[in-house]
């Protein structure tokens, strides 16, 4: 997956037809939606038919353009060996982990959110969810860790590694 991936589905979203499109599939209303938009979004990853005709949203493409993006550091070995224990299929399975361990982890999560952007509340809590079902911890974690730091409901990277290789001057 790359950056063309991410673009054509938030540019799906962001258009109105095929995002009432996706709503009502992810309401499971199935009557009366457009051919065009469900064809669309079906390119995009967002929707799927199966045998029967019958058309569903798939969210789950939400979650693997996050993964792809949160691809963890490789000349650390010993951290990719925690990455690997406690993120399968790109969830962590638990955040009962000593604190080195969780740091490892929440490092690598707060990759995902760029330095310099500020993110509603809303948003860091959709890109955690891809985690882990308590966003809300995780949030937690990332700001007591001094990853990101807060500000009302924004949200901004304070923290962790930065690949100097994407800085644009």
């Amino acid at each position: 997956m790359n950056d063309e991936d991410l673009r054509r589905v938030l540019g799906l979203l962001s258009q109105d037809d095929t995002l009432r499109t996706f709503a009502s599939l992810v309401l499971g209303e199935s009557d009366g939606l457009s051919p065009k938009a469900l064809h669309k979004l079906a390119g995009g990853g967002l929707a799927a038919c199966d045998e029967s005709g019958k058309w569903r949203a798939a969210p789950e493409r939400f979650r693997e353009l996050l993964r792809a993006r949160a691809e963890p550091v490789e000349a650390l070995s010993a951290d990719e060996r925690v990455l690997r224990t406690f993120l399968v299929d790109g969830r962590l399975t638990t955040m009962g982990m000593r604190r080195d361990k969780r740091l490892v982890v929440l490092r690598y999560i707060a990759t995902l959110f760029e330095p310099g952007v500020r993110y509603p509340e809303k948003d860091v809590n959709v890109t955690l969810r891809a985690f882990h079902d308590d966003y809300a911890a995780l949030r937690r974690y990332l700001v007591d860790e001094g990853l990101l730091s807060r500000e009302g409901n924004v949200y901004w990277r304070s923290g962790g590694p930065v690949d100097i290789g994407t800085i644009e001057v």
